[in-house]
């Protein structure tokens, strides 16, 4: 087991090491983990016949709840396929980078990655394409992927969402929407709220917060509130943000109304409960297990999903009180 030196970045971390003899015998009958040509002699015996090696890149933090969902995903289809799943997310960019250069390092068999800031990943992705390791995109980075040589990209198209995010505050009838970004620079986050005011027909503004530290999320959140007491919609780009806006609306005494992108347990139970209005889903426990699904069926049987052009749409979906229940049972299960 392998940690860092950065306090940002979660610790890699073997997934599905220990698979039932039903599991390893179905890989052996598909013919799937033969032959994994990334992986040292002493590695495939450790872990199996040909079994293959699969490195999860993102730029999750510790600890969030989104990315537990994406990793869940991702830990699933390795388990289905019989593959040995490492894990391993640091928010800070080039932390990010070295983390996959540690997977090529590694000699995996394929690497899923996030794109939140491409440029950042440009010598990494470089380092794995000369390795000759295939590259699947996930989550952010949809419009970066094919020009950065990344084979397929499973994920939500941020500008699509955000603005159906503004046709909704539309038929809502909101007037002026505050939309917090947690973290500048991410190119999914700008994404989603420069579709929001393209398609809001009111007044959209922008505030800028540092989400690592969610009580000074809400005391900024709130203080706009008291500034502008015509904002009438929050608009958050992550479930947890969400419910600290829930919080922001308290305690300014506004009577403006939350929505979100993103779901987790404790928002399904404010959706129930009215505190929130809507979450739009990206479904992120499928953008894992498809990432990885896709390069055991790549090493395998030479597919390509999209055809290498065009990707694969996760999202956007509404949740709303009305259609809630059908997703809370899953949600329950740790799944959505």
């Amino acid at each position: 087991m392998k940690t860092f030196p950065s306090p940002h970045r979660s610790r890699r971390t073997p997934l599905g090491t220990a698979l039932t003899a039903v599991a390893v015998a179905a890989c052996l009958l598909l013919a799937g983990c033969s032959g994994s040509e990334g992986a040292a002699a002493g590695d495939a015996k450790a872990s199996g016949p040909g079994r293959l090696k699969v490195a999860l890149v993102t730029h999750g933090a510790k600890d969030d709840a989104f990315w537990e969902l994406v990793r869940k995903g991702a830990e699933a289809a390795a388990a289905k396929d019989g593959a040995e799943l490492t894990y391993a997310g640091d928010p800070d960019p080039a932390g990010q980078a070295e983390l996959v250069r540690d997977a090529v390092k590694d000699r995996v068999d394929g690497i899923a990655l996030t794109l939140a800031k491409p440029e950042a990943m440009k010598g990494a992705i470089a380092d794995a394409r000369a390795a000759g390791i295939p590259i699947v995109g996930l989550n952010s980075g949809i419009d970066a992927w094919r020009s950065e040589g990344v084979l397929e990209y499973f994920g939500q198209d941020e500008s699509v969402a955000g603005r159906a995010v503004g046709d909704k505050l539309n038929d809502l009838h909101a007037k002026h929407a505050l939309c917090v970004i947690h973290e500048r620079g991410n190119v999914a986050l700008e994404a989603r709220c420069a579709g929001v005011k393209k398609a809001f027909g009111g007044r959209t503004d922008l505030l800028y917060v540092d989400g690592t530290d969610m009580g000074a999320v809400t005391g900024a959140v709130a203080a706009q509130l008291r500034q502008d007491p015509s904002i009438d919609e929050v608009v958050t780009l992550g479930a947890q943000f969400a419910l600290g806006a829930v919080k922001s609306v308290q305690q300014a005494g506004s009577r403006a109304r939350v929505a979100t992108f993103d779901l987790n347990t404790d928002l399904v139970r404010a959706v129930q409960d009215g505190d929130v209005q809507f979450a739009v889903d990206q479904q992120p426990y499928l953008q894992g297990y498809l990432a990885v699904d896709s390069l055991w069926l790549y090493r395998t049987n030479g597919n390509v999903s999209g055809g290498g052009t065009a990707p694969v749409l996760t999202g956007p979906a509404f949740v709303t009180k009305a259609n809630i229940t059908s997703v809370a049972k899953f949600a329950a299960g740790g799944t959505r």
